[in-house]
């Protein structure tokens, strides 16, 4: 009991930035281009987004009425599992491997039987979160609603490299991000023919937290105003050892006790470029990274194509964030495909979701361990 509390306390279940009414406004722009070189694309200052109070000062009123079932069971709990460290990577409602991972998870954390199953001990650990209910509602804002957003994300790197920013490709992909869901879940969660993303619309989201930032949080690259954009609070716990495990598609993060504090679905390897299996460490953490694509790096592309640098966004190849690892050419990073995580292969690399990766950069520093196993 008191250990679970602990992790509550230090992850912060608390339903950040929401009004007491259950509506909030959503605001904030794009993340800011990078700081390091000539920027090609200012973005607008990301503490504008952490404007107005950091958090209720009563969250009960943002509690599900006692008497009022949950409509969404499935999603509650991902929302809830997330809040409290254990992603299902996309939140959507539906059981399968990333669910299921985060449920072993969380039953590991809390000394429960790893079944992968929401079964009975597994609710009743989770019976006291019950009452956060799986969605909210909030309302779009002129700052949010504010592009500049791409037509498309060309397929040639070298027409890639000619953007200023690899962005977000419409208002529903980034609002999707912001709430770590896709935008085939916004639709479901807003069915008729009259819904339409637009400055004002009401749009019911997933109900997720742990999104506060802190004004003393890391401004470098813009960083701040992602962390922002991607719903993600600038303070988490302090990890000392990752293990990322092939077999279960899976990052875990561990505190300097041993505990299992975070788990992130993930992808890693392929038969071409298989998970480099080992202990490492963590050198250090690129925010908003520039991406240098080196065809000879890819099994799959010819050498003799050009090797480009690509412009950092959310839809870079690398995500939002490069974890940087001890093994030359290897890291740790996010994606623009968040709906492949656990799913699909890669170059020998660990990728997360842009939200967990940004969440698992707050966690780490260089010289934590990392060890890849199978």
């Amino acid at each position: 009991m008191l250990k679970i509390l602990a992790v509550l306390a230090i992850i912060g279940l608390a339903i950040w930035g929401v009004l007491a009414s259950g509506i909030v406004s959503i605001g904030g722009g794009a993340p800011s281009a990078p700081q390091q070189s000539a920027p090609k694309a200012p973005g607008p200052d990301p503490r504008a987004a952490m404007s107005g109070p950091a958090y209720p000062s009563d969250d009960r009123a943002l509690l599900r009425p006692a008497n009022q079932p949950e409509r969404r069971p499935i999603m509650q709990v991902q929302v809830v599992l997330e809040r409290l460290g254990f992603s299902s990577g996309v939140i959507d409602g539906r059981e399968g491997q990333s669910f299921a991972g985060a449920l072993r998870g969380f039953q590991q954390a809390n000394a429960l039987g790893e079944t992968g199953r929401l079964d009975a001990p597994t609710r009743a650990t989770l019976v006291r979160w019950e009452r956060i209910p799986s969605t909210r509602v909030i309302q779009i804002t002129q700052d949010f609603a504010r592009g500049p957003f791409l037509r498309e994300i060309p397929d040639d790197p070298r027409d890639q490299a000619r953007l200023a920013a690899l962005g977000y490709t419409s208002l529903m992909e980034k609002l999707a991000e912001r709430f770590h869901t896709t935008p085939e879940t916004i639709r479901l969660l807003n069915p008729g023919d009259g819904f339409a993303l637009d400055v004002g619309a009401r749009v019911v989201v997933p109900n997720v937290g742990n999104d506060r930032i802190a004004a003393t949080a890391s401004a470098e690259r813009g960083w701040l105003g992602t962390l922002a954009a991607l719903g993600v609070a600038s303070e988490q716990p302090r990890a000392e050892r990752i293990v990322v495990d092939e077999s279960a598609s899976v990052l875990m993060a561990f505190d300097g006790d041993g505990k299992l504090i975070a788990q992130f679905p993930a992808t890693m390897g392929s038969r071409h470029d298989p998970l480099p299996l080992g202990e490492w460490r963590i050198r250090g953490t690129a925010f908003n990274p520039d991406f240098h694509y080196n065809p000879a790096l890819f099994w799959d592309v010819s050498d003799s194509e050009e090797s480009v640098t690509l412009p950092p966004g959310p839809n870079s190849p690398v995500g939002v964030v490069w974890i940087d690892l001890s093994r030359e050419h290897y890291g740790i990073h996010g994606t623009p495909e968040p709906q492949s995580i656990g799913r699909a292969e890669s170059h020998g690399c660990i990728r997360l979701t842009n939200w967990d990766a940004a969440r698992l950069a707050q966690m780490v520093r260089p010289g934590v361990a990392a060890t890849f196993r199978r």
